[in-house]
């Protein structure tokens, strides 16, 4: 089979589209190989990267056979989705099919997604208390720490084993031995969770690792690069120089690992894995297998008081050998053992022979399991086994006693005791988790004990309890929220009782919201997912737009599976909502108009409404101001005629703060003032600041700067009080406007610009880099405005955002005119008139007096212009 079979075979390519999960997507990248022509790794290797060095320095992707195979393996948790795309063109350069390629990533992403979900720290979990063995490989590693201390070259220490030999505990125990007797600088720990049971738990993403390792290092959202290369580089320059200490727990394999490692002197990294990781640069192996009869024996006499040993002077001997010298099989034993009275160890070691006997498999790992399970009080057997089934990484005694049908004190007595048994893990205080080989066993013992209706009453249960306890949140810090349209969970919860508890309940929860999410559109509750989805809106789209995407697409996913059109509708409303956000105006209008056409299919004039607004919210921020304006127009009509005062408030909002941008002030205050008093009167808070920051950017273009500041601060109030991210980004914005606009210096801009890169949020940024221009134009730094003016036209002619593209123009022209290039200023001005007459700005005036005066040679010491960014920052509806 040659190579160019696929331009002459007449077949079509294999369609991506219904691949929806990361096997999938391998699946049909195979099959597009086969199509192409079964070209070789080496020579899809080689077409990449002659693409990628013709792309020049900012493009293309570079990559290794070993990297380009991985791509087309199964069983994966991670895909580079970059390179993915690479390959695709690689294999068949056509746009079209590029495209159909990249909306399949995207569906299958929501898998992808649950990767980036990862939680670093700059400290070590609390080491074991009473730890035995090791010694030898403990000697390895202080000798290996001052090999690095003494020739400085970088120092990677592998801990390798089979699961349950404690390679975790070792390494937190060395950890901590190493930090008493040379305290370093500062301490990086990350869990990458590299083979959790269940599948919607993968793998983390080193680039998600990495974002969250420097944001530990003091870096600002800006400053996080993009990219994974670019992420490993400003890592390795923050490190250099200190003195720090890196582990990395449970890495999957060497290419997860490979891009945390920092790889210079003073900076050594602990790693543990269950797989081979000779592949590491600089590694030096350390292998730990079971625990020798004298360390298994240490183990089992710690803990307390020598036990009576009975008549038999082996018994501890055959107790280690029935647990096969496994660590984590001696330790539950162990705390068998103190919890039992009365009983020798004689005793002990004939019930495990007896034990041994029925058993047909000489596991003993499962072995020593059982013997734990078995003593456990029926209700804790059963309160183990299901919590088994739990989807996230960690819980608390609230959810745990949702899903057994508890009371939470009880479920909280409960766990303690579980945790005391060492069958649970403190993940912090008040949550719980389970080592993964004892949630399979749990998880095995529920199948064959409890049947599938009481296994899935119980998840039931579970879900509602997330559902309902997310939807009682939300109606505490949203009252006049959409998410009240989603149905009722029906299920008693908790509801919290105030805005600060309401938050906190959602921050903590937030990642096991999105798992949960996965595993109910996955698993055949669909409802629970659409549910999730609707409520969470707001929230989320205050500043958690990663998440937003994922719980939006499960839902929608699960909703198309499921016949729900009203659920599909609402899901891509929100997915187009959250695109837009970040500036991905092409996908958000593509969400938004099939949830509007959803909507009217339904009847759902509420529904239909909503979509209208984010699609008005689009066509203002590409600067369609009418466009924006006639659906402002008709969702407000379909708002009014359903009766839907919220819906009503926000459009009112968003209508005049594009009538606002055409100048028609009065007809917009009007109308903000509306909005006002309806928010005020249903309680929305949210809602009241945004009409406040409104308000408060007309008054800075009418000149009216003291009630300006009042309005803008008392939003910023709000937003900080509610913790939306967001809403505190564009009030401080606003407010770094109007000092511009006083004389004044403030640092409102650059913390606005700061929460826009950490959110994610295109438009936002360049509005604030536009703002930080602006300010420096008023102090005489005309170099410093002309490069963040630039740095704004670059953001602004990627998305598209003509409001922005105008003002960075006009911005540059006055650059370049105070730096005496005149030639340059006029063009830039041009093109800014260009743009505002387009737009049918009132702007458009003010840049015509500054190209006349150009052409008069005359000297302009005119007041900085008002920014034409005021007033389009028009909030989703939600």
């Amino acid at each position: 089979m040659t190579e160019s079979l696929s331009s002459g075979s007449g077949v079509a390519p294999p369609d991506p589209g219904p691949a929806d999960s990361l096997d999938e997507v391998a699946q049909r990248l195979r099959m597009l190989k086969v199509w192409a022509g079964d070209p070789s790794y080496d020579t899809i290797k080689s077409r990449i990267n002659a693409a990628g060095k013709a792309a020049g320095p900012t493009g293309g992707v570079l990559a290794r056979r070993t990297t380009v195979a991985d791509c087309f393996k199964g069983g994966r948790r991670r895909l580079n989705t970059d390179l993915v795309i690479a390959v695709v063109e690689a294999l068949h350069p056509d746009v079209g099919y590029v495209a159909q390629w990249r909306q399949a990533l995207r569906v299958a992403g929501g898998e992808a997604r649950a990767a980036a979900q990862v939680r670093v720290q700059d400290n070590l979990p609390q080491d074991l208390a009473g730890f035995v063995g090791r010694t030898a490989v403990l000697n390895r590693l202080r000798r290996e720490f001052r090999r690095g201390d003494l020739d400085g070259g970088p120092v990677v220490l592998a801990i390798q084993g089979m699961a349950g030999v404690g390679k975790t505990q070792l390494a937190i125990h060395a950890a901590h031995a190493l930090h008493r007797r040379r305290p370093f600088d500062r301490i990086l720990f990350v869990n990458l969770r590299g083979f959790h049971p269940d599948p919607a738990q993968p793998p983390a993403d080193p680039a998600s690792v990495l974002e969250g390792f420097l944001r530990l290092l003091g870096v600002a959202g800006q400053q996080i690069p993009y990219d994974l290369p670019a992420r490993v580089a400003a890592y390795r320059r923050l490190l250099a120089g200190t003195r720090t200490l890196v582990v990395l727990d449970n890495a999957s394999d060497a290419e997860q690992a490979r891009p945390l490692l920092p790889g210079i002197p003073g900076c050594p990294v602990l790693i543990t894995s269950r797989r081979d990781l000779s592949e590491l640069p600089h590694a030096t192996l350390l292998t730990v297998g079971l625990f020798t009869p004298d360390e298994s024996a240490a183990l089992l006499a710690g803990g307390g008081p020598p036990l009576p040993g009975g008549p038999d002077p082996d018994a501890v001997a055959r107790i280690a050998q029935r647990c096969g010298h496994l660590p984590l099989a001696l330790g539950l034993v162990n705390a068998h053992l103190r919890g039992t009275s009365g009983w020798t160890l004689t005793d002990h070691a004939d019930r495990l022979d007896e034990r041994h006997q029925q058993r047909r498999l000489d596991v003993s790992v499962e072995l020593a399991f059982d013997l734990s399970y078995r003593e456990l009080p029926t209700e804790r057997r059963r309160l183990l086994r299901v919590v088994a089934a739990h989807p996230g990484d960690d819980f608390d005694a609230r959810a745990v006693a949702a899903l057994a049908g508890v009371r939470p004190s009880d479920a909280e007595v409960h766990l303690g005791r579980l945790h005391r048994d060492h069958l649970l893990q403190q993940a912090a205080p008040g949550r719980y988790a389970l080592h993964d080989l004892i949630r399979a066993y749990a998880a095995s013992r529920c199948g064959d004990e409890d049947p599938p209706p009481e296994r899935r009453a119980a998840l039931t249960r579970l879900f509602d309890y997330y559902v309902a306890t997310a939807a009682a949140a939300m109606d505490v810090l949203y009252p006049a929220g959409s998410h009240r349209e989603a149905p009722s969970g029906g299920a008693p919860f908790a509801a919290p009782l105030d805005s600060d508890t309401a938050r906190g309940w959602l921050d903590t929860e937030r990642p096991t919201l999105v798992a949960v999410a996965a595993h109910t559109a996955a698993h055949g509750w669909p409802s629970h997912t659409t549910r999730l989805s609707a409520s969470l809106f707001q929230y989320l789209h205050g500043g958690y737009p990663t998440d937003a995407l994922a719980i939006h697409e499960h839902a929608r996913t699960a909703a198309r599976r499921a016949g729900d059109s009203a659920g599909q509708a609402h899901a891509s409303t929100s997915l187009g909502a959250t695109y837009a956000q970040l500036g991905r105006y092409g996908p958000a209008t593509e969400y938004l108009q099939q949830g509007r056409s959803l909507f009217r299919r339904v009847g759902n004039q509420v529904g239909e409404a909503r979509a209208l607004v984010n699609l008005g919210v689009i066509e203002s921020q590409l600067g369609r101001n009418r466009s924006a304006a006639a659906s402002y127009g008709q969702a407000l009509a379909l708002f009014r005629q359903a009766g839907h005062h919220a819906g009503e408030a926000h459009a009112l909002n968003n209508l005049g703060e594009v009538e606002a941008q055409l100048g028609q002030y009065g007809l917009a205050a009007e109308h903000v003032q509306r909005s006002l008093i309806l928010f005020q009167q249903l309680g929305g808070r949210t809602g009241e600041a945004w009409t406040l920051n409104t308000l408060g950017d007309i008054e800075i273009r009418l000149g009216r700067h003291r009630a300006a500041g009042i309005h803008l601060e008392r939003a910023l109030a709000m937003y900080r009080q509610l913790g939306n991210h967001t809403g505190v980004a564009w009030t401080l914005n606003s407010l770094g406007t109007l000092h511009t606009r006083l004389g004044q210096t403030s640092s409102h801009h650059q913390q606005s610009l700061d929460i826009f890169r950490e959110t994610g949020e295109r438009y936002g940024e360049a509005s604030a880099l536009n703002g930080i221009a602006e300010a420096a134009r008023v102090t005489g730094d005309a170099a410093d405005a002309l490069a963040h003016h630039n740095a704004a036209h670059v953001i602004v002619v990627e998305i598209g955002a003509y409001h922005e593209h105008a003002r960075s123009h006009a911005g540059l022209g006055h650059a370049h005119r105070a730096l005496g290039a005149p030639t340059s200023a006029r063009d830039h001005f041009q093109r800014a008139l260009t743009l505002y007459t387009d737009l049918d700005m009132p702007e458009a005036e003010q840049i015509r007096a500054h190209l006349a005066a150009l052409d008069s040679l005359a000297v302009e010491h005119a007041s900085p212009d008002l920014p034409a960014h005021l007033l389009v920052r028009t909030v989703s509806c939600g």
